[in-house]
């Protein structure tokens, strides 16, 4: 599981070079490609890594009497806020991918893998 708040992407959206982008792969299209294919797996891993988290508060919620609901709850909106905080996604994957750290590998038309 990656731990999300190692990843110093920005919150907000920046403009890139996109010669910067599509350096490794000479091809901005497929650049673009692979960086949505690793927001998605991010994304899937935050909503794991939120759902594992949110029902641990649920597990220990059945043990505890009634009126500590309500502090559960609250625990319940920290714990979303804070992936909330969280650079999207997208802008995640872009990061890894500038600073080299998505690998990819290419089949060309003879079907001979290449891997970068």
């Amino acid at each position: 599981m990656t731990d999300f708040t190692d990843i110093k992407a920005p919150v907000s959206t920046v403009t890139v070079n996109r010669d910067k982008v599509a350096e490794s792969t000479n091809n901005i299209y497929m650049a673009i490609v692979i960086i949505a294919k690793r927001a998605e797996q991010i994304q899937q891993e935050m909503k794991s890594a939120l759902y594992a988290e949110l029902g641990e508060l649920d597990e220990s919620k059945k043990q505890q009497p009634p009126i500590q609901e309500v502090y559960e709850d609250i625990d319940n909106i920290e714990i979303s806020k804070r992936y909330e905080r969280l650079p999207k996604p997208w802008a995640m994957a872009l990061q890894e991918w500038l600073e080299g750290k998505i690998p990819w590998r290419f089949i060309d038309e003879e079907d001979n893998d290449k891997v970068f």
